[in-house]
């Protein structure tokens, strides 16, 4: 188990270092960043954060029960922190489609700062969902392996495992309605069970319907994970 105030102040005496090297600045206004982040405090205020929400699925559920309880699913817990909306589509936009990798980098950071404020339990390894290896060649990188990487310098003992492999590339989720995402991605990915872990975070950036996640996770669990948590940096309110 992680000693949360040691992962703390490691993480205050990297920050230290590399602010020194490399000033702090805004992605969203310009103004110097705080606490680590391109980001600074007002704007950090500002972001739509994701509470409360559904410890089960992230779906942002105001004082109402989820629909989730209603049918099973993969994960034992989800730890998504930020809605879908604000400023968070463009950030994600230019990290994905653009290359802005330092939009990335923030965006992981704060999955991380989440993830140690929430002292979630901690898994033996985090499993990025991959991409085709068609759209890995047009964008040049794949942004949950960037993710993955921001997460690490939050969470430094935690290893990433590739376990999972995509079959087809397919439609894009994005470009489908709702109705049709679960059949799309239905038998696209595959899991190694060698190195699958027996606790795995499932990484993604966004959470829309959740039919991506959910197919990633129980191939996990085909292959022999007993316990699958999902981590996104955003869900899309319902």
């Amino acid at each position: 188990m992680i000693n949360y105030k040691r992962q703390r102040s490691v993480n205050k005496w990297a920050e230290i270092i590399q602010t020194t090297l490399y000033p702090l600045r805004c992605r969203l206004c310009g103004d110097p960043g705080t606490e680590g982040l391109d980001l600074c405090t007002a704007c950090r205020a500002d972001l739509p954060w994701n509470t409360p929400r559904c410890p089960r699925c992230a779906l942002p559920t105001g004082n109402a029960p989820c629909p989730c309880r209603a049918r099973q699913l993969p994960f034992e817990r989800a730890v998504v922190p930020l809605r879908y909306e604000g400023p968070i589509p463009s950030l994600v936009g230019a990290f994905k489609f653009q290359g802005r990798l330092a939009d990335g980098q923030l965006l992981g950071g704060l999955l991380g700062r989440a993830l140690l404020e929430e002292a979630a339990p901690l898994p033996e390894a985090i499993v990025p969902i991959p991409l085709h290896a068609r759209r890995l060649r047009q964008r040049g990188f794949d942004q949950t392996a960037e993710l993955a990487r921001a997460l690490r310098r939050q969470i430094t003992p935690l290893p990433v495992r590739r376990a999972l492999g995509r079959r087809g590339s397919g439609a894009r989720q994005a470009e489908l309605p709702a109705q049709a995402r679960r059949s799309n991605i239905r038998g696209a990915f595959t899991a190694h069970r060698r190195r699958t872990p027996r606790h795995a975070a499932l990484l993604d950036d966004v959470v829309t319907t959740g039919a991506t996640a959910e197919e990633a996770a129980w191939q996990l669990l085909a292959a022999g994970a007993e316990r699958v948590d999902l981590w996104a940096v955003a869900r899309t309110p319902a």
